[in-house]
């Protein structure tokens, strides 16, 4: 893509709200990635230290995470594995369509996260809705992240109380509400309340590393089933063609790292458009194989009846998917805290840009407006995973949110990037750029109204 000879909304800056507000959201990017200070010598330089290699793990690490549990129903909903996998396949054609317009956007505008080149391109409305998005996309993720670990508790607290009648009797010990909120209060709010985050970087890559253990579990349980794992039907064909959508929150959900993708680029020591493209392809490939080899294999060994989160269709007190159900737990309890940080970075932001904040008055207050913002995101979000057990709920809103970031926002930037270049005359291919921006605005909204609107009426209302 040709970047012209325009500048992109260069006098953004100058609009009402603060100006050292723009250096809050510095704080969102990602927390395995480290970059140099944005400054216009600094751009395509080979000032950063990720290779082009370390970019394609970090990409897929992003991608990859709790959101593969889901992909078994995903292909339930969607009507079996060939109407499953060719959905897969068609998205990923915009799914690295926009990760790759993010980081031209990126260049061209010199801003270094999601949220500030969506803000530099296309102006103060849509980064706002932006922002909001951000918060909104990372608050239902803590949610749906809680709901998990107490999914996980439940089979492990099973497979541990042998004594039938213990088991049946519900002990407070053992109620879901309880373990739920004594591990979030424990561990997750800890981990929550300081100022970086780069203390997980060790515990992060653990999680990345469960994982994929929990794929290999779910694909060999397919191949060396149990006697009792016997699936009660297959679909093979979708049951309306408004169902295939229905699956389509899950796969948005777990191939969403385009809001952390803008900081990986810039971190490269060539950031170059073609480069990052071969980049995002090849981490999208990788995580297509995780996403589909789960999903396939899930879905064919439970058929119809598997359930939202696959690990609770197997039994209790089967060892190798009880350590599974170990490393989900782990994951989410180093995921949550990540996702808290980006939402509460986000909406330092828009509190600082709103009242007009000095830097020094930041800092004598930052401490305790932190620490009340994340004693409410927390109780909050606790709250709600507490009266909300079905995880399929959550991620049918939060899928819709995803798929705002993978194809709205970067279709509004592309197009916005295109009509920002002076040239005399438009070619075929800035015609075709721009149709294609306005084609994955117009698909990104269809596919946000259907599943929101989807997830209120049906899901939330059931």
């Amino acid at each position: 893509m040709a970047q012209g000879t325009g500048s992109i909304n260069s006098d953004y800056k100058d609009w009402e709200w603060s100006a050292d507000a723009g250096e809050r959201a510095r704080l969102l990017q990602s927390p395995s990635v480290e970059t140099a200070p944005k400054s216009g010598e600094s751009q395509g330089n080979g000032l950063g230290a990720t290779s082009a290699l370390g970019a394609v793990f970090i990409v897929v690490n992003a991608a990859l995470g709790a959101g593969l549990l889901n992909f078994p129903a995903a292909f339930s909903m969607a009507g079996g594995v060939a109407v499953g996998i060719a959905l897969q396949m068609c998205m990923l054609i915009f799914i690295i369509g926009g990760l790759v317009i993010l980081a031209y956007c990126s260049q061209a505008s010199n801003e270094r996260t999601y949220q500030e080149v969506v803000w530099a391109v296309c102006g103060k409305v849509p980064g706002v809705l932006c922002e909001v998005a951000i918060a909104v996309y990372t608050f239902g993720t803590c949610i749906a992240f809680l709901i998990i670990i107490g999914d996980q508790e439940d089979k492990i607290i099973a497979a541990l109380v042998t004594d039938p009648e213990e088991a049946g009797s519900s002990r407070w010990y053992t109620d879901r509400k309880f373990t739920i909120s004594i591990t979030a209060f424990l561990l997750i709010l800890p981990l929550s309340i300081p100022k970086e985050i780069g203390f997980q970087k060790y515990a992060s890559s653990l999680s990345v590393i469960g994982t994929w253990y929990v794929t290999a579990v779910i694909i060999i349980k397919y191949i060396w089933p149990d006697k009792e794992l016997v699936p009660v039907e297959i679909p093979t064909s979708p049951s309306t063609w408004t169902a295939v959508f229905n699956a389509v929150p899950t796969i948005c959900f777990g191939f969403q790292c385009h809001v952390s993708s803008v900081p990986v680029f810039n971190s490269m020591k060539q950031p170059e458009v073609k480069t990052w493209g071969a980049v995002v392809t090849a981490a999208m490939v990788i995580a297509l194989f995780v996403y589909t080899g789960t999903g396939v294999c899930g879905f064919l060994t439970f058929g119809a009846g598997v359930e939202q989160d696959v690990l609770l269709s197997y039994p209790s007190n089967d060892i190798p998917v009880a350590l599974a159900r170990a490393f989900i737990i782990l994951c989410v309890l180093t995921s949550y805290p990540i996702l808290h940080f980006c939402g509460r970075a986000v909406l330092e932001g828009l509190w600082l840009r709103y009242t007009g904040v000095t830097v020094e008055e930041d800092v004598v207050r930052e401490r305790r407006r932190r620490l009340l913002q994340t004693i409410s995101w927390f109780l909050l979000t606790l709250l709600l995973a507490l009266f909300i057990p079905d995880i399929g709920k959550v991620i049918s809103v939060i899928g819709g949110l995803a798929a705002c970031f993978i194809f709205v926002f970067p279709g509004l930037c592309l197009i916005q990037a295109k009509l920002s270049e002076i040239q005399e005359t438009r070619a075929i291919s800035w015609w075709a750029l721009v149709s294609y921006g306005v084609f994955m605005v117009t698909l990104g909204a269809f596919i946000f109204g259907q599943t929101t609107a989807n997830a209120i009426f049906v899901d939330l209302t059931a």
